[in-house]
């Protein structure tokens, strides 16, 4: 009777033993897929933000263009809304303070300061606040800051 009963317990433990097995390794396999899947929605949630800056810093450069045109465009001396000049250049400069809006909101905290910069030689430059200076040469620092930062954020997200 004492082998019987001997068999038993050995039976019974071994299921356990087994059992106690199968739910550590179904335990371990659901952790090791949670980490995997919370990597993955890292990764997908990362490329999303970068996606979004690249298209607001794209907005922004594609926005700097018109800004300079309309700045090269003004007639002078200017005063009414000589051939459309003012009515052309209104959205423009709408859309780069609204696009250099989107960079300081979306991007790189390093990206607020040239931005802004740059923005405001564009906008001096639209307006001729910047005395007998060309353009281009007003530009020229603002943009090149600009645009080594922009790089440097996207090479750094």
């Amino acid at each position: 009777m004492a082998a019987d009963l001997w068999t038993s317990v050995v039976s019974l433990a071994g299921v356990a033993l087994g059992g106690g097995l199968t739910a550590l390794a179904q335990r371990s396999t659901q952790r090791s897929a949670e980490r995997a899947e919370e990597r993955r929605q890292i990764a997908a949630t990362t490329e999303s933000r970068r996606a979004e800056q690249i298209d607001v810093l794209k907005e922004f450069v594609s926005c700097a263009p018109a800004a300079e045109r309309a700045a090269y465009r003004r007639p002078d001396p200017w005063g009414d809304d000589q051939d459309g000049w003012m009515t052309q250049t209104g959205p423009v400069m709408t859309a780069l303070w609204t696009a250099s809006g989107n960079v300081t909101l979306l991007c790189d905290e390093a990206l607020r300061e040239p931005v802004r910069t740059y923005g405001h030689a564009l906008n001096a430059a639209v307006w001729r606040d910047i005395g007998d200076v060309e353009v281009n040469e007003h530009l020229e620092e603002a943009e090149t800051a600009f645009m080594d930062a922009a790089r440097a954020s996207l090479a750094g997200a």
